[in-house]
């Protein structure tokens, strides 16, 4: 699990009433607890993560927000909805766009499935593909960046 969708998860349990959160994956499995009462528990302090044959030691969220990698400079253009993103129209397809490519305005970068509709997602500026930081067929949350253009 990379370390913005562990940061995503994070902020997601401490903006809601959920108070723990298991989220068990192939590559392992993390464990969130929010306090509920800062008299009665311990702040919000540290998420789980255990790789799936051994358990790794916690470790504070400060640390894991830290640890979080940068972000390309430029333009960040960001999912306008939660869906399953796409880099072509069709499996066998050629991606939109590759690291590198020159788009213009209005431009198609790529799909996001929502609800079994396709919703082209077009760039709003022009420029230079610099990073594509989604995986072909990953979920995506609304607002988190899909592409760096510059």
């Amino acid at each position: 699990m990379d370390l913005r969708k562990l940061k995503t998860l994070i902020d997601l349990v401490s903006d809601s009433n959920v108070s723990e959160l298991e989220i068990t994956e192939a590559e392992g499995k993390v464990r969130i607890v929010k306090s509920l009462s800062h008299a009665t528990q311990a702040p919000l302090s540290a998420a789980q993560y255990t790789a799936a044959p051994a358990p790794v030691a916690a470790a504070p969220v400060a640390e894991l927000v830290a640890a979080a990698p940068e972000v390309a400079s430029g333009h960040t253009v960001k999912s306008p909805m939660v869906g399953t993103f796409y880099r072509s129209a069709s499996p066998g397809a050629a991606s939109f766009v590759e690291i590198g490519s020159v788009v213009k305005e209005g431009d198609t970068l790529c799909i996001i499935e929502a609800m079994k509709i396709l919703n082209e997602i077009e760039s709003d500026k022009p420029g230079r593909v610099a990073k594509i930081l989604c995986d072909n067929g990953q979920a995506v949350e609304y607002g988190q960046p899909m592409f760096i253009i510059e």
